[in-house]
């Protein structure tokens, strides 16, 4: 079951879509897309993740506001912060960057309400959504059931030590990310891992020989992360 949804709870101007993989949803997995795009960038992967039966999922795949972007001209756009340089470790908008961490916040907020604890909230994201999925679970004040990091980086890392806590380091992070990738360099994504790393995170990391997108492969490969996540269901 597919909806599309507009003014959720969150907030006056949010809009997303939902998918429920079968009735009375045991997980939920809240998707952040990347700059330009929307919701609908990432919702037509959910038959390809094989989410089994006995196990129903609802993911969300909210829109993100429209913005000016500094890099692209100022030019109007979806995007979850603004971004002022292309070396993504010196052009953080950590204002915008907090606004759209709080909307996630929002988000897993309503999640619990429905019914899902933090242990069973998953949020995912590609690039510029995978940077505010990132940021928000490192220093989330609850484990949850999993993060999904695509062809991102960490924002704000050299803070991440003083904002982290126990409980937030035992949610498990997959990180993926294309060799080839022009707009955000791998090298900058192997760093970030490390970094979770060394404060104490458990990061399952992939490689893929593409640029900037998502393979077969690594579909594959975020199924079956979400699946161990699940306890194998």
């Amino acid at each position: 079951m597919t909806i599309d949804r507009a003014r959720p709870e969150p907030g006056p101007e949010l809009e997303y879509i939902e998918t429920e993989t079968g009735p009375g949803p045991a997980y939920s997995v809240i998707w952040l897309h990347g700059l330009g795009a929307d919701g609908h960038d990432f919702s037509p992967l959910v038959p390809a993740l094989r989410m089994a039966p006995q196990t129903p999922v609802r993911f969300v795949f909210p829109h993100a506001p429209v913005r000016p972007i500094t890099i692209n001209g100022q030019a109007r756009m979806r995007g979850w912060y603004d971004i002022t340089d292309m070396d993504f470790e010196r052009g953080q908008d950590r204002a915008g960057i907090e606004e759209s961490a709080a909307t996630l916040r929002a988000l897993m907020a309503r999640e619990k309400r429905r019914g899902s604890a933090a242990d069973r909230i998953f949020i995912a994201g590609f690039s510029q959504g995978g940077a505010v999925a990132l940021h928000t679970a490192a220093r989330f004040e609850q484990k949850l059931a999993g993060v999904i990091a695509l062809s991102t980086y960490l924002p704000h890392a050299d803070s991440l030590a003083a904002e982290r806590s126990d409980a937030c380091c035992r949610t498990p992070i997959f990180m993926a990310h294309g060799a080839h990738d022009p707009l955000i360099p791998i090298a900058l994504a192997r760093r970030n891992r490390q970094h979770l790393m060394r404060a104490g995170y458990s990061v399952e990391w992939r490689e893929y020989p593409i640029e900037h997108s998502v393979s077969p492969q690594e579909i594959d490969d975020i199924a079956g992360f979400l699946r161990a996540c699940m306890g194998g269901g």
